[in-house]
Formats: structure tokens, C-alpha cells, sequence
């Protein structure tokens, strides 16, 4: 075990054992995705595409915990890669417009609740907005290390306020629907 504040390689990459570098939004991005959601529909598949998006990019976790044990940010994953979303869409989003124009709205709600998760992991969790050019996470902000445990110091920094507001909005979209979004 290293010691607080030490840097662990792993792979080509480093993970800060220090609380930085970990996730800018731990709980938000599911609210996330069902506002983001509720912007292009009330209900049905695109809804539901978008909060399934708004947790897409964390399927890395998965792999970061049960496989990699930890070896490195799981950030740096191809998941967490604003490049592999645009990418992806571009070759995805003109094929059904082709071939199946009724998943384009739901693909779109689906790659836009990304583009949301990684704009809020890029708030103090870094994100590799600058690939294949830089391999440098980028932050908004850093959250300093003061606790023991790197939850602490996320769900005590003010960075957290953004967490609970995502929450409140969320309630109130799902729990007065008529004054949220007037749309479909």
C-alpha cells in the first residue's frame, strides 16, 4: 500500500492515491441522464436512452475494479475518451438516419447524456478532453486531499452542492412533470 500522496504507475499511466483524480461527480450522473432525458422527451425510449447514457461512460468500473484491481484512473479508459464518443457518433448517428431513423432520437438522447457525464467528470474528475494529442486528464478544478478517505473529500467540498442541486432537479422533473418540459 502506498503511502497518501504518492503517485502509482500502472500501465503507461498514473493514479493518485490521494483522493485527486478521482471522480468529479460521484452520484449525480443517473439525474444527469433523466434531466438530460426529460429536455427531448417526457417518457419512452429516448428517455430512457439518455439515462442509460448518463452512466454509460462508468461501465469502466467494472473492469477497474474486478480486472484491472485498480492499476490506473479509470478515466483514462476509452469509455471516459470525449475522441471515442465522437467518433462513434459520427459513424452511428448517419447509419440509422440510413437505416433505422426511429433509433436516431433515442441514439441522440443516448450520446448527448454522455456528453453531459463527461462535462461533469471534467469538473474536478478529469477528463481527456485533448486525446489522441495529450494523454493529460483535464480538470475544471482539483479537490484537495484532506481526508483520510477520497469520498470525504468530495462529499465535503463545495464541488458537492452540484451533486445535490442535479438531485433536486431531478426530483422536482420527475415529481412535477407538467412544470418541467411541456414536449412529447
Amino acid at each position: 500500500m502506498s503511502a497518501p500522496g504518492t503517485v502509482v504507475a500502472g500501465n503507461r499511466r498514473a493514479c493518485r492515491q490521494d483522493g485527486r483524480g478521482q471522480p468529479g461527480v460521484i452520484t449525480a450522473h443517473l439525474p444527469a441522464g433523466y434531466l438530460t432525458g426529460r429536455t427531448m422527451a417526457r417518457a419512452g425510449p429516448v428517455l430512457w436512452a439518455a439515462v442509460a447514457g448518463g452512466v454509460a461512460p462508468d461501465i469502466d468500473l467494472v473492469w477497474f475494479y474486478l480486472i484491472d484491481s485498480r492499476a490506473f484512473h479509470h478515466h483514462h479508459y476509452w469509455v471516459h475518451v470525449p475522441a471515442f464518443w465522437i467518433m462513434s457518433a459520427a459513424v452511428l448517428l448517419p447509419l440509422l438516419h440510413a437505416f433505422r431513423p426511429g433509433w436516431l432520437r433515442p441514439a441522440s438522447a443516448f450520446l448527448a447524456a454522455v456528453l453531459v457525464h463527461l462535462c461533469l467528470d471534467g469538473i474536478a474528475g478529469g477528463i481527456k478532453w485533448l486525446w489522441p494529442f495529450s494523454d493529460r486528464l483535464s480538470y475544471l478544478l482539483q479537490v484537495p486531499a484532506r481526508h483520510a478517505h477520497w469520498v470525504l473529500n468530495f462529499v465535503l467540498h463545495p464541488v458537492f452542492l452540484l451533486e445535490i442541486l442535479i438531485w433536486a432537479a431531478a426530483l422536482w422533473a420527475l415529481f412535477h412533470p407538467a412544470t418541467y418540459r411541456k414536449g412529447n
